[in-house]
């Protein structure tokens, strides 16, 4: 028979490690393919796809939910936070933003206020495909732009109302009357109205109720469009221009000099009412005593006779007490039985 050979197994080293570099590279590229024609969906979120082709293009407006998701060729997926969240729009960098994003905003005369502004609110899960079709900005450009402009329409339509201060649009002569004796004047509190002519102004309550209403607007506004606004508050206080502070300043001191010096006033009337009162009293005093005389003369001797602790007669025109009289324990005799009286 002839003898045959069979192969025997394996390869060269070089060939192995050739083989083992082709299938690294095959599932980096898989990787790569999977990872860039994919989106997660975390949970809080909702995905919104966009298609350039097929027979419905543009925004689909099926939202898909938390899970792993293909792009196929010309789709794109976006995440849309539907978790509760609160934004600050300040003046100040915050985690927010890094730019001045303050709202600006006047009073009815006009002047010009700037204030910080925190807004609570959510999406609806059902919604978020409609809300990015009407406005076409991802979510984090959407609260920068159609939302904050939103808010500070909101709130200017609500300030233009309102004087910033009442204090601030009057003369700085305060409108004070005089303060009955008796009555406790309260202190001046800066800005507060001083007539039903001013029933609210933005340094006062007035701030709560204009931000109160602003946000019952924008409820009105966005809840048909999917965006549900909880809460909306002040960041801090409103930046008044420093000509209106200095206004409020002047006048409320003013009103509390006024107040100072018509209280002094009062307390010098009621003292002279005091002094007239006494001295009236006095007088009656005088007048019965008078009267008390003329209709029993021995008051006089009665007097007389306690003034002079009965040793002279009332008839001398000079008395000599002699040593053997102690005139001391006369006195204390007296006064121990109740008769007082000067010596």
């Amino acid at each position: 028979m002839p003898n045959i050979k069979l192969p025997t197994g394996g390869g060269s080293p070089t060939r192995v490690v050739s083989l083992v570099a082709l299938v690294g590279v095959l599932i980096a590229i898989s990787t790569v393919a999977v990872s860039s024609c994919s989106v997660t969906v975390e949970s809080g979120y909702m995905g919104i796809k966009t298609t350039k082709f097929g027979a419905n293009p543009g925004v689909q407006r099926a939202e898909l939910g938390p899970g792993f998701h293909w792009e196929g060729i010309g789709e794109k997926i976006i995440t849309y936070q539907t978790l509760q969240r609160t934004y600050s729009y300040t003046r100040e960098a915050n985690p927010d933003g890094r730019e001045n994003e303050e709202i600006t905003f006047s009073d009815v005369l006009g002047l010009p206020m700037t204030a910080d502004v925190a807004l609570t609110f959510r999406i609806r899960e059902d919604k978020a495909a409609d809300l990015f079709a009407t406005w076409r900005q991802e979510f984090n450009a959407f609260i920068d732009g159609p939302l904050r402009t939103s808010v500070r329409a909101a709130i200017a339509r609500e300030t233009e109302k309102l004087p910033v201060a009442c204090n601030a649009q009057q003369s700085a002569t305060p409108n004070v009357q005089p303060i009955a004796p008796g009555a406790v004047a309260g202190p001046a509190v800066a800005g507060t109205p001083d007539s039903d002519d001013c029933p609210g102004q933005l340094i006062g309550p007035g701030r709560q109720i204009v931000l109160q209403k602003a946000m019952q607007a924008l409820q009105r506004e966005w809840a048909p469009q999917g965006l549900e606004i909880i809460r909306m508050e002040w960041v801090g206080s409103i930046r008044y221009p420093e000509t209106v502070l200095a206004a409020i300043q002047s006048r409320t001191t003013a009103e509390q000099n006024t107040r100072a010096a018509l209280e002094r006033v009062n307390l010098e009337r009621a003292n002279a009412e005091a002094r007239i009162a006494q001295a009236r009293g006095q007088a009656e005093a005088n007048r019965l005593l008078a009267e008390s005389i003329r209709s029993n003369p021995e008051v006089v001797r009665l007097r007389e006779i306690e003034r002079t602790l009965g040793i002279c007669p009332l008839s001398a025109s000079t008395c000599v007490v002699g040593s053997d009289i102690n005139v001391s324990a006369l006195i204390e005799a007296r006064e121990a039985r109740g008769g007082g009286g000067g010596g």
